[in-house]
């Protein structure tokens, strides 16, 4: 529609230059005007303002006054009307795009906030896209907004205000990810979620590694240090590369490409009767292998003994093929 607008508009202008030059040069051919008369008559005859006429007209040049004066009232009403109906739609369009977000917002819950919209930023949506989970962006550059809109749900505000937080949806929201390059945006973005919502679990990034007890302190539950993974990353690429390239392509990019699964024993519990991991008998019925579980107190074990005990609200951590975690998650009706 907007494309629609603009080329009308350019159309419009370019009938305006055009009647314009027809009529300089009509008064300086059909009249004999000097160019800044034949300019002059040209605009007051068109802005039908009633001046006099710099010289006498003859028979000729009134009746190509006459087309002038017709002319220019056609083109003016239509460039006229053109640019309202562009000022008139661009509102509209963005009154009903605005309603539009509002709307998409509202409906989201146990959703994930990102804060900026950086490299970092960038990167936690490539990853959250790709596991399927919901989430916006609360990004306050326009121009950044208008690139990636049409892929991404974006809420235009700083995360610094409580007033956007809020519309984001952040008591209803279950992660919160600030990706700010400042820390002490981070740092106060923090504060702010944990103050509107004490259950919501809060990802930071931090620069400086004096930062990252201040981000705890203020409510993080996790604090990342990009540089510091980056350095780490490729340190070890030199010590140990195959490990590491291993790694690499265990999980990760979500969807059928998936090799790690995160389960909650509830998903289990329904379905079998499982007091040990032995009874869930996972490498038989799918093919999927248990490298990990964490307690209900955060603690993990690596690569647990088949009769250790499943407490409730514990999780397991399973490793297999792409087709053996489908097989997982539509055997147990697990929800990606």
């Amino acid at each position: 529609m907007i494309r629609l607008l603009r080329s009308k508009i350019y159309l419009a202008l370019t009938l305006m230059f055009g009647i314009v030059l027809l009529g300089v040069l009509g008064y300086r051919i059909i009249a004999e005007y000097s160019w800044i008369d034949a300019l002059y008559m040209t605009v007051i005859t068109m802005a039908t303002v009633g001046f006099k006429e710099v010289q006498p007209l003859d028979d000729n040049a009134k009746i190509f006054t006459v087309f002038l004066i017709s002319s220019s009232v056609f083109i003016l009403g239509f460039a006229i009307s053109v640019i309202t109906e562009y000022v008139l739609g661009s509102s509209s369009l963005q009154v009903l795009k605005k309603k539009k977000v509002k709307n998409k917002i509202n409906s989201l819950s146990n959703h994930v906030i990102v804060c900026g919209f950086g490299r970092n930023g960038m990167q936690a949506t490539e990853r959250l896209r790709a596991y399927k989970q919901p989430f916006l962006v609360v990004e306050r550059n326009r121009d950044v907004i208008e690139k990636y809109e049409n892929d991404i749900l974006f809420m235009e505000g700083d995360a610094n205000e409580d007033e956007i937080l809020l519309t984001a949806g952040i008591e209803r929201a279950k992660y919160l990810i600030t990706a700010l390059p400042d820390d002490a945006a981070n740092l106060f973005v923090v504060l702010s979620a944990r103050q509107l919502n004490e259950e919501l679990f809060i990802i930071s990034r931090a620069s400086q590694a004096n930062s990252q007890r201040k981000l705890f302190l203020a409510g993080a539950n996790k604090v990342i240090m990009p540089d510091r993974i980056g350095g780490d990353h490729m340190a070890s690429l030199v010590v140990m590369p195959d490990l590491i390239t291993f790694m690499d392509k265990l999980s990760t990019e979500g969807g059928d490409t998936t090799n790690l699964e995160e389960v909650p024993i509830e998903d289990f519990s329904d379905q079998v009767d499982c007091n040990s991991l032995r009874d869930l008998d996972l490498r038989q019925k799918t093919g999927c292998t248990i490298i990990g579980y964490i307690a209900p107190d955060g603690e993990y074990i690596i690569n647990p003994e088949a009769d250790l005990e499943l407490q409730p609200k514990s999780k397991v951590i399973v490793l297999g093929r792409p087709e053996q975690i489908r097989k997982l998650n539509e055997m147990f009706h697990i929800n990606t």
